[in-house]
């Protein structure tokens, strides 16, 4: 081993690991350090060894043999990782994770031993294919410095790219929402709900879900990695948006004015009016996006892309407008004379500027506006008031809140039924009776707090409850068993309780 940062794997004294070769790639320290010795800083064993309880609030340990089959997966996963990214190929995984000698592919060893080599194989085959796609679609990242890098990149690739039409706009607002998640995660990879990101975006879940579908996972700017369940929101990555467009109408839903039709004389009539990039500044569009003021029956999106226009260049003519936020021509007109009607633009001969104070949103009448004609600014709670819009968010928020807690508490209710047997004493020994049916339950079971009694000793049972459905649950960590495994305990309590009786 080395001091260096990475293993040259092309020089003969470096180009393999106990007779791997892996031609010309170049694998780091760690990943070296990882094949031979293992997770020794267990730094993928953390979640592997615990889990959320039945009542999905506290964490509990898995089994051993659970937790150490958990940890053995992320370091297979990671080493796959490593060779992928390092331009090696499967069959070198597979030497490997299968030498006897590497620490690194104890679990996959174990799966050769335990149920044979062709089941091993198969693992290896579908690691390394989760492996391939994940590097294929992710960039590695050496530093916070480089994931702050990364996503400033992103951010600037995001603000020059055309969003025609609303759709495209409300994409925009979906996209940098979830930016701002990655931007605290301090990464691509980040964790939402569908609930947080539109109200982060000020959209409907049901808008939300349509942009999803339609134009930021087909344009490559978002990748779903894993479904959120409980209390944990989705894993998200964001791409750079490379997957170019099929000429569909995800984005492009007007591509030209009609009331202001091309010369064909100049020959512009294969050419939208909008230009190919924009220009616009997404964190004040972050920052507004969430209010009520610029929701779908008040200002919209084509004032957020406009106010984020002018933000970044003031003093542009309609023209210069249509380029840098990417919105057709009549849309523009009629949204600044609207913006223009609150005093949050105003114009000088062909040129618009934001007014002053206007992104404070303050009703306030500045001196150096005064004789100009200009309506002061208003503020954005009476800009949607006057839009019949003031409230949207709170009434999405507390709707979204109301669907969290009936989420949650159907899982309580599923989770209820992990259990289905009672544990005795007899003679010092715990002996575990089969329930009988729900319906069939005998009510004296049942303490007035919703506890169970014991029906020998006629006291409550402190690990135990009844159910909405009746049903008896023991609260423990034991719960935590497959159908198989509570099918044979179930088989075992007839036998002994027979037995017993």
């Amino acid at each position: 081993m080395t001091d260096s940062t990475h293993h040259d794997l092309s020089r003969p004294n470096a180009s393999q690991i106990n007779g791997v070769v892996l031609g010309y790639a170049q694998l780091p320290s760690a990943a070296t350090d990882l094949i031979l010795l293992g997770d020794l800083t267990g730094r993928y064993a953390t979640g592997s060894y615990s889990r959320l309880s039945s009542d999905g609030r506290t964490v509990i340990p898995r089994g051993d043999r659970q937790g150490a089959a958990e940890h053995g997966h992320r370091i297979t996963a990671a080493i796959a990782c490593h060779v992928a990214r390092a331009g090696g190929s499967i069959d070198q995984l597979t030497q490997l994770l299968l030498h006897p000698e590497h620490e690194g592919g104890r679990h996959t060893r174990h799966i050769a031993l335990r149920s044979g080599q062709a089941r091993a194989l198969d693992y290896i085959r579908r690691v390394w294919a989760s492996a391939s796609d994940a590097i294929s679609s992710t960039s590695a990242l050496g530093s916070r410095h480089h994931a702050y890098e990364v996503l400033a990149a992103l951010r600037d690739r995001i603000e020059t790219t055309p969003w025609r039409g609303e759709r495209g706009r409300t994409a925009l607002r979906v996209l940098r929402a979830h930016l701002n998640f990655a931007e605290i995660a301090g990464g691509p990879l980040h964790h939402a709900s569908e609930r947080q990101t539109a109200e982060e975006a000020g959209v409907s879940r049901t808008t939300l879900r349509v942009v999803y579908e339609t134009v930021l996972k087909p344009r490559g700017w978002l990748r779903r990695l894993r479904v959120g369940h409980g209390r944990e929101g989705s894993t998200w990555y964001l791409g750079d948006g490379n997957i170019p467009d099929r000429g569909g109408p995800v984005l492009l839903s007007r591509f030209r004015s009609t009331q202001f039709p091309p010369d064909p004389a100049l020959e512009e009539w294969t050419t939208p009016e909008t230009a190919t990039t924009a220009d616009i500044d997404s964190t004040v569009l972050g920052q507004l996006m969430g209010h009520d003021a610029f929701a779908h029956h008040a200002l919209g999106s084509a004032a957020l892309v406009i106010i984020s226009a002018l933000h970044v260049r003031p003093d542009q003519t309609v023209a210069e407008l249509l380029g840098t936020s990417s919105v057709s021509r009549a849309t523009t007109y009629r949204t600044l004379r609207r913006l223009a009607d609150h005093g949050l633009v105003q114009h000088t001969g062909e040129t618009w500027t934001l007014t002053p104070r206007a992104l404070e949103g303050f009703g306030i009448h500045l001196p150096d506006d005064a004789g100009n004609g200009h309506t002061p600014a208003q503020g954005w709670t009476k800009v949607a008031e006057q839009h019949g819009t003031w409230g949207i968010a709170a009434r999405r928020k507390a709707l979204h809140t109301a669907e969290r807690k009936a989420y949650q508490e159907a899982l309580a209710r599923l989770a209820e039924h992990h259990s289905r047997a009672l544990v005795i004493v007899r003679d010092g020994r715990q002996v575990l009776v089969p329930v009988p049916r729900p319906d069939e339950i005998p009510p004296t079971w049942h303490a007035p707090d919703g506890r169970v009694l014991d029906p020998v000793t006629g006291r409550p049972a402190a690990d135990w409850r009844v159910a909405t459905d009746g049903r008896l649950i023991l609260i423990t960590p034991s719960d935590q068993r497959s159908y198989d495994e509570l099918a044979a305990a179930h088989a075992e309590a007839l036998s002994e309780w027979e037995s017993v009786a």
